[in-house]
């Protein structure tokens, strides 16, 4: 049998713990990265005044989304968490710094009704293109996973053959059937 040995270092410097939202970050940078929804935003979303000092509409929208994903429950919360990871996060969107958090204020009272139509016009339009078109969300599925239909109070396999008997005939909407 070999010996393992653990060696714990201990020391009394304070060192931030990554947030648990950060992950969750990551993967939506590389989603929109690799979506090319982040080159759009850069390219398609204009506003009245084109910079706030060294930042632009992109930066503002990255520590928005940022901010929604963590969930903390103020974006005052969401920057002292975020803070000494500041660079990191930026990086995960091919952005450079953070802005501070008087400039993204100034940012949000300056924002224009324009500016914000024409952000969520390109997330309806990812979210529309995304959305698999093929059946409507929700339903009921059977064990082989055919969906089911209702059709006049009775659930139905969407790819039955007419000719075969099918178990959910025999359900009616009579009351004593539940």
């Amino acid at each position: 049998m070999t010996q393992t040995s653990v060696h714990i270092q201990i020391s009394s410097e304070c060192v931030p713990s990554l947030p648990s939202w950060f992950g969750e970050v990551a993967i939506v940078a590389q989603f929109f990265t690799k979506s090319g929804l982040l080159k759009t935003i850069k390219e398609q979303v204009r506003f009245a005044r084109p910079r706030f000092g060294t930042y632009e509409v992109i930066d503002f929208v990255v520590v928005l989304l940022g901010y929604t994903v963590s969930g903390e429950p103020t974006l005052l919360a969401f920057y002292d968490r975020l803070t000494p990871f500041a660079s990191a996060f930026m990086a995960l969107f091919d952005r450079q710094a953070l802005p501070h958090r008087s400039t993204l204020s100034r940012f949000l009272a300056a924002l224009d009704q324009p500016s914000v139509e024409a952000l969520r016009a390109l997330f309806q339009e990812d979210l529309v293109a995304r959305t698999p078109q093929t059946f409507p969300p929700g339903g009921l599925w059977d064990r082989l996973g055919q969906r089911l239909h209702r059709h006049r109070c009775r659930w139905h396999q969407t790819s039955r053959p007419t000719t075969s008997p099918s178990v959910f005939s025999r359900v009616s909407c009579s009351p004593s059937a539940f």
